[in-house]
């Protein structure tokens, strides 16, 4: 991704900044060596500045189309990078160099996104834009003046170019077949079991219940006797129900019909 980002910005500086001349494009770090070796107008691009751009992350997955319109593959979002490069201009007078650099900053103020004719292998893909931006205050943990510590050189003119690339993170998955029909129960498989709801029409607490005989000798009441009820298990209805007897009372006083003790 790098690299393509490299041809990107130096297409882009010879087609819209230096178009006819012969200056040299280079990507070399701006040391005093470099600088010593020189011997001809050149354009450095130095990429000093690589990280991830956090706020463009995002999660899923990115579905790949056939010919006919069906999903063929799917594979993770990309992540997106900020790619930061050092624009200097090198000649032998530093008019020429002002010069050098006012072309290639309206070069790069008049563009929002790197032209699609400028990107090659997977940022060619349709829908693939790089932002790009010219000369913002650069961020606070970072000053100019410290690259230019770091390479050991002197502060020169400079422009401050920032690209956002994509990147994928994962290798596509196939997709299956595209459903064509809806979903389908199947209760082949399931016995049921009729419901006569006769039964509820006139229960509704529950269809009556079946009374069934139970063997002599379990706790079953006579049910031969006049008005007992039908054959069936011992409920708690069944149970005789004993009356309360009515207090004792002696000189209009009542007394427990057990102790028999005045209250």
């Amino acid at each position: 991704m790098i690299s393509e980002i490299d041809e990107a910005l130096r297409s882009l500086v010879r087609a819209e900044a230096i178009a006819g001349s012969d200056l040299d494009v280079v990507f070399d770090a701006p040391t005093k060596d470099w600088a010593a070796r020189r011997n001809a107008p050149t354009i450095n691009l130095y990429l000093y500045d690589v990280r991830e751009d956090v706020r463009r992350r995002e999660q899923g997955w990115r579905e790949t189309r056939g010919v006919d319109g069906v999903v063929t593959s799917r594979r993770p979002m990309p992540r997106h990078f900020k790619l930061s490069y050092l624009v200097t201009a090198w000649t032998q007078r530093p008019e020429d160099e002002h010069r050098l650099l006012s072309e290639l900053l309206r070069c790069f103020v008049r563009q929002d996104v790197v032209p699609a004719e400028f990107l090659t292998g997977s940022l060619a893909e349709p829908g693939v834009e790089i932002p790009l931006t010219v000369a913002l205050p650069p961020p606070e943990d970072r000053a100019f003046a410290d690259v230019w510590s770091a390479l050991g050189g002197e502060l020169k003119p400079s422009l401050d170019v920032v690209l956002v690339a994509p990147i994928d993170v994962g290798v596509p998955r196939p997709a299956g077949p595209p459903v064509r029909e809806g979903p389908r129960l199947d209760l082949s498989d399931r016995t049921t079991e009729a419901v006569d709801f006769d039964r509820f029409r006139h229960h509704p607490d529950g269809p009556p219940r079946t009374e069934r005989p139970s063997p002599p000798g379990d706790g079953l009441i006579d049910r031969h006797e006049p008005g007992a009820p039908k054959a069936g298990p011992v409920t708690a209805t069944d149970k005789p129900v004993i009356a309360a007897r009515p207090l004792a009372t002696t000189k209009g006083r009542a007394r427990t019909p057990r102790t028999g003790r005045r209250t």
